[in-house]
């Protein structure tokens, strides 16, 4: 009993670590241009009334998000020569927290009533500067401690990421609320300091590159020498770009094997399918319900993220505990529960659904208590699902090209889900909210059945390692 104590006190003095704490606050500079360039601006353009198929338009600038894998390579490999001082991280770090810094400035001392185009370009590029430093962030947070802290990092920077979209959004708000929106922008500007500080004040990180990488690379870069006939300056461009783009996708495949690496994309694929899919249909779920703005918002703006912190919180110390593949079990089953939830309440509620559709001022809010029990399952899922879906994801890194792969990785698992998420409206005005959430449920098992893939493939590993092991042990010199 008192071993079981001393385990899960160690588990929890993860969050003591400095850079677990620095984490939180790089979190927070993380998630705080989202909004501002996407939900909030959407308020900000409808209120200076830009057409509803403009402002649609305006959510093109995510994809700068999706898309960041394209210019990882450069982020990964290249070292600015004006910050050379600040390493490699820290220095793209910076540019890209300037660039945000910049961008929201601009932002709001233009007006979109008067220069919606304007708008557009500065939105693009605080995006691009956001995806910039989300690069460099993701690349400190892998190398910066072992494997064995990784779920800590990815708890306080979700939790950071969390509370920054609550300022840049509920926030951002609220300030243009009370003034106008030149001095809310100017406020969240003011706030992006916190990452320039913070990046400021943090070592960078001393990443260890090991021999077989270095050998491997050299093998690639020698055949390119010796096979090609390119002028001096070509070949060296061409070398430099197989060993920024091409050698992270070779390495992955090189050290895993084609048997394992196809099931891990697999994974990485399938994994946020349901969540994604389910989550942008959620809001729309409760106001036909019937649940009033003010409800939704105390309940799931509110409440649900505090609790989408607490999952966070939670996943962390279970990666601690237990290892990230159980944790990511975890948070799937979670996940699928809480989609089936959705589903009964659907059923469940399909009176109100009917009065709500016929006409939407007869409808009576339902028990509060059914929203609650809702977004407390699916909050506190996504808290422990995505926290260890980023701890997992940052454990298939190899350090000599951190940031290209993990862009790779979020690039093969947000295209795929934000497609399968933009047809939810289509499904629910065919077959109606019970069968699309039944349908969001099983999107979720062949992630499932990846899992216990993984988990087999991890207890056959460690039996081979104790047999190694325990022969090791007997052998004769």
């Amino acid at each position: 009993m008192q071993g079981a104590i001393q385990r899960w006190r160690q588990s929890l003095t993860a969050y003591t670590h400095p850079r677990v704490w620095a984490m939180l606050f790089l979190g927070f500079a993380a998630g705080l241009p989202f909004p501002l360039v996407l939900t909030t601006l959407s308020a900000r353009l409808r209120q200076s009334h830009i057409d509803r198929t403009t402002i649609g338009y305006f959510s093109l600038v995510g994809l700068a998000y999706s898309l960041k894998f394209f210019w990882s390579p450069i982020v990964d490999r290249l070292r600015l020569p004006w910050l050379q001082r600040l390493g490699r991280r820290r220095g793209w770090m910076l540019l890209g927290q300037l660039g945000i810094a910049i961008g929201l400035v601009s932002l709001a001392l233009h007006d979109p009533a008067q220069s919606a185009e304007t708008i557009a370009w500065l939105a693009v590029f605080t995006a691009f500067s956001s995806a910039t430093q989300d690069i460099a962030i993701d690349a400190y947070r892998i190398e910066s401690v072992g494997v064995e802290w990784q779920g800590s990092m990815a708890a306080a920077y979700q939790i950071g990421y969390q509370v920054a979209l609550i300022a840049g959004g509920a926030g951002a708000l609220l300030a243009a609320s009370a003034h106008d929106w030149t001095t809310a922008y100017m406020a969240m500007a003011a706030l992006s300091m916190v990452g320039i500080l913070t990046t400021l004040a943090i070592d960078e990180p001393q990443a260890s590159i090991d021999r077989a990488t270095i050998a491997q690379e050299a093998r690639v870069l020698a055949f390119l020498d010796r096979s090609s006939h390119w002028p001096g300056f070509l070949r060296n461009a061409a070398a430099w770009l197989i060993g920024a783009v091409v050698c992270p996708i070779v390495d992955f495949f090189a050290r895993n094997g084609l048997r394992v690496a196809l099931p891990i994309l697999a994974l990485i694929v399938t994994y946020r399918l349901n969540y994604m899919t389910m989550g942008v249909a959620a809001i729309p779920f409760y106001i036909d319900l019937g649940y009033s703005l003010d409800q939704i918002a105390l309940i799931s703006k509110g409440y649900g993220i505090a609790l989408t912190l607490c999952g966070a919180l939670l996943a962390g110390f279970l990666v601690k505990r237990f290892g990230i593949a159980w944790s990511l079990m975890a948070g799937c089953l979670l996940l699928t529960f809480a989609n089936l939830f959705y589903a009964y309440l659907g059923s469940h509620l399909a009176d109100n659904l009917a009065v709500h559709a016929a006409d939407p001022k007869m409808a009576s809010s339902p028990a509060i208590g059914w929203l609650a029990a809702a977004v407390s399952l699916d909050n506190i899922a996504n808290g422990i699902a995505g926290t260890a879906f980023i701890a997992y994801m940052s454990s298939l890194t190899n350090t000599a090209y951190t940031a290209t792969q993990y862009a790779l990785f979020g690039t093969l698992w947000s295209l795929p889900a934000k497609s399968l998420a933009s047809q939810w409206g289509r499904i629910v005005d065919t077959f109606g909210y019970m069968p699309f959430f039944t349908y969001t449920a099983a999107i979720g098992l062949p992630a499932f059945v990846l899992i216990l893939w993984l988990l087999r493939n991890q207890a056959r590993d460690e039996a081979r390692s104790r047999i190694a092991s325990a022969g090791a042990g007997t052998s004769v010199p």
